[in-house]
């Protein structure tokens, strides 16, 4: 199932679940809390430092949005 919110006329936010054992999951929250972000934001800190190393790497990935973009959804409410 996927959330779907506009930002602008530029960008879908979407959102994933993903499968991940109790334990791994309480150490991401201890490291996100460490860092004062929630684990949401943790995660998508991680996914650009990915995506910017690998096109370090291996050349830009196409697309209109870089990995130094913040994406982040509108607040609800």
């Amino acid at each position: 199932m996927h959330n779907i919110s506009m930002r602008g006329d530029l960008m879908a936010v979407k959102s994933v679940s993903i499968r991940i054992e109790e334990e791994m999951l309480e150490k991401l929250g201890y490291v996100a809390d460490y860092e004062g972000r929630s684990i949401n934001s943790h995660v998508l800190v991680l996914i650009r430092e990915n995506i910017k190393g690998f096109e370090r790497e291996h050349g830009a990935i196409e697309g209109a949005v870089s990995p130094d973009v913040n994406v982040k959804p509108p607040r609800k409410g």
